[in-house]
């Protein structure tokens, strides 16, 4: 949670400061743009999404003071859970209580009724726990989006089944449970990526057998020849999502990113002499899906 504090135009003028301050300071990086009429401190804005709206979690605490709990979107970012498609516009906030809520421009203030085991403390803010999180989330994010937060959740073991079962039971009156518990029951902490996740939706989607994930592939005498994305043991298929990030992460030192496609095809082709099918997809398959689906579905037999 360290990060710049969160100026805004309003109160730089309140304070006396001039609109032609504010356009020097830009000039020479005193200040940055994060959105329009809200400044941070030095030459550049946080780089990443995540990064940005942490500033303006922070921001909304020194603005809405006692009796906030950072939460839903907010409290996954502070957790350092991804999101995706998932509006980042707003500091996400709940106060304990029945009434009262209300949507600003930076900040959105739900009440509800919150647990003491509920909130903890992280880097000084309150934030809901990672299973009222996820729930939280999952209650009123896209089916997609809940299950990529909640496999990302249960795979670095902040959290587990029962964890997230006994926050639905809490909730089990409250809007959007019944998609939040549909989201939940698919999540598998399995995958290890947010395209792995997605692509986990994409296929069921497709109506296509589910798979295992990380499925472990070995020879005859039982040597392990690879763990793949994605496996049909009984049908011989292999399926594998290919982020570029992915192949970022098998750079070893003194590796060449060449290197790591040569090995990755060597793999394949090991794969392919176990008589397996492989099918790959990309980023921009998982926005049209179809075609990988159709090749799956004929490997699949």
């Amino acid at each position: 949670m360290d990060s710049p504090n969160l100026y805004r135009r309003p109160a730089l003028l309140a304070a006396g400061y001039t609109d032609r301050e504010l356009r020097r300071w830009l000039r020479v990086g005193e200040l940055a743009l994060l959105r329009r009429g809200n400044y941070v401190l030095g030459a550049a804005p946080p780089e990443t999404a995540h990064a940005r709206h942490r500033v303006l979690v922070r921001a909304a605490f020194g603005q809405l003071g006692e009796g906030v709990v950072a939460s839903h979107v907010s409290a996954a970012v502070v957790h350092g859970l991804p999101t995706w498609s998932v509006p980042l516009d707003r500091a996400h906030v709940t106060r304990h209580r029945r009434s009262g809520g209300r949507r600003h421009r930076l900040v959105h203030v739900r009440t509800a009724r919150l647990d003491p085991d509920e909130v903890i403390q992280v880097s000084g803010i309150p934030v809901t726990s990672v299973a009222r999180t996820v729930v939280d989330l999952a209650r009123i994010a896209s089916f997609e989006s809940a299950v990529v937060t909640a496999d990302a959740a249960l795979g670095a073991g902040l959290v587990n089944a029962e964890e997230l079962a006994d926050s639905l039971r809490r909730m089990r009156r409250w809007p959007g449970c019944p998609a939040a518990r549909r989201a939940l029951g698919f999540a598998d902490g399995r995958s290890e990526s947010v395209g792995e996740s997605r692509s986990r939706v994409a296929i069921a989607r497709a109506g296509l057998p589910v798979p295992v994930p990380q499925w472990e592939v070995r020879d005859d005498d039982g040597h392990l020849v690879a763990r793949v994305d994605f496996g049909w043991p009984e049908r011989n298929t292999v399926g594998e999502f290919d982020g570029k990030l992915k192949y970022g992460r098998l750079v070893k030192p003194g590796q060449s990113p060449a290197d790591v496609v040569f090995e990755e095809k060597r793999r394949e082709d090991e794969l392919r002499a176990q008589g397996l099918t492989v099918v790959r997809w990309t980023w921009d398959d998982l926005l049209t899906f179809a075609p990988i689906a159709g090749r799956l579905d004929r490997a699949l037999g």
